[in-house]
């Protein structure tokens, strides 16, 4: 299941449980998972409430007395030894490492020895797991979310009054797209910017998706000029028509590209190696004539969103370019699966591909065939030729 986080008011952790909750994850449920942690008794409530005309879900936690605080080391140890899964465990924990790191930055600190004191009380912890536990209710895979709209303005703390967004925000949405407001609220706070900083896979608009679902979670404090709203889109992958739907894949990526003409070719190869280190889908050497009929090259480079930063970094400082050019750009893909078939050299990994008339195409892996010509000293086109015939026959 695809999730589309829409934050045009920001987020915050009791804002996505409402969401959720308005997605159909039962209260009662959650309520009765969130008590097998060792907390303070608490009672978690959602009430149904119309924000500008909107339904939505308005969660509550109450804590009886005062919750006190935990360090990083403490709230890690309750995770790791909770009865959840694996996956709920590692959320969990993934959200409340970005908030360690970032406290301990703040404060010149060891992480493990960051003190949470509104983080560490009885409803955080409950807006931070219960999220891990709402998205394995929902089957949630892939999460996208807006760019994140940031308040103005001051907001109080233990740590007495803050400038917004409050440093901790700010030190957790550390390469992710925001954009500031005159609203003069906090619109995004510490734990909510590391709930779409940890389990966000890209950022920014809405992928293609079959809507099958949309939830409200409502936010504490009323907002003049947009509902103080959290809105979670939920879908499967589009593939638009029948063909598509069996045949093909689709996603977004970055083209990233420069054009270079004052290089060593050598060292082209060595940036190559460093892109897809970096994590490039795919890097291309284009030659081109380029001014003054200088013989040039194209760099050109595929990525997803979220490495796209870290891919033009590095053409600027690995090669003798100026300057980059970066775009988005929808790609339709075979869908292909990796395999092992047995052949007569042994199990052996290949790509199965579904064409689009219906048949399927068997492709090995060059690297995989290159151990076996070498190990066997025979033709490298020997070795393709004797799988495909193996598995396709």
């Amino acid at each position: 299941m695809l999730a589309y986080f829409d934050c045009f008011s920001g987020i915050s952790g009791d804002m996505t449980l409402g969401a959720c909750v308005d997605l159909g994850v039962p209260v009662q449920w959650l309520a009765d998972e969130l008590h097998k942690l060792p907390l303070a008794g608490f009672e978690l409530s959602a009430a149904e409430v119309r924000v500008h005309g909107i339904s939505a879900k308005k969660i509550k936690v109450d804590v009886p007395g005062e919750s006190g605080s935990r360090n990083y080391r403490q709230i890690q140890s309750m995770i790791r030894n909770s009865p959840f899964s694996s996956r709920v465990k590692t959320r969990s924990s993934d959200i409340f490492d970005r908030l360690a790191t970032a406290e301990a930055g703040i404060h010149n600190c060891p992480k493990d020895k960051v003190h949470f004191h509104e983080v560490g009380g009885v409803d955080a912890i409950v807006d931070i797991v219960g999220t891990a536990l709402c998205l394995e209710f929902l089957d949630i895979e892939s999460i996208t979310v807006s760019k994140i709209p940031l308040g103005s303005g001051f907001v109080k703390c233990r740590h007495g009054t803050l400038p917004l967004p409050a440093p901790a925000t700010l030190a957790i949405l550390k390469d992710v797209p925001v954009y500031g407001t005159d609203i003069p609220f906090e619109l995004v706070t510490p734990t909510g910017a590391a709930i779409v900083a940890a389990l966000s896979h890209s950022f920014g608009k809405m992928k293609d998706m079959v809507v099958q679902k949309v939830g409200y979670g409502a936010g504490t404090y009323p907002l003049e000029p947009v509902p103080n709203l959290l809105r979670i889109i939920l879908g499967r992958e589009s593939m638009g028509r029948e063909k598509l739907q069996t045949n093909f894949e689709t996603d977004t990526v970055w083209v990233i590209e420069s054009g270079i003409d004052d290089m060593n070719p050598e060292v082209l190869g060595y940036a190559t190696e460093r892109l897809f280190a970096k994590g490039a889908l795919d890097v291309c050497l284009i030659p081109v004539h380029m001014k003054k009929n200088r013989p040039g090259t194209i760099l050109q480079v595929l990525c997803y969103e979220d490495r796209k930063d870290r891919i033009a970094d590095c053409i600027l400082s690995e090669t003798t370019s100026l300057g980059v050019r970066y775009y988005e750009s929808r790609r339709r893909k075979i869908k292909r699966e990796e395999v092992l078939v047995e052949t007569s050299f042994g199990p052996v990994q290949v790509k199965k591909i579904s064409d689009p008339s219906g048949g399927v195409r068997i492709v090995p892996e060059y690297e995989v065939c290159k151990k076996i010509a070498l190990a066997r000293q025979i033709p490298l086109q020997r070795v393709y030729e004797t799988i495909i015939k193996e598995t396709v026959s």
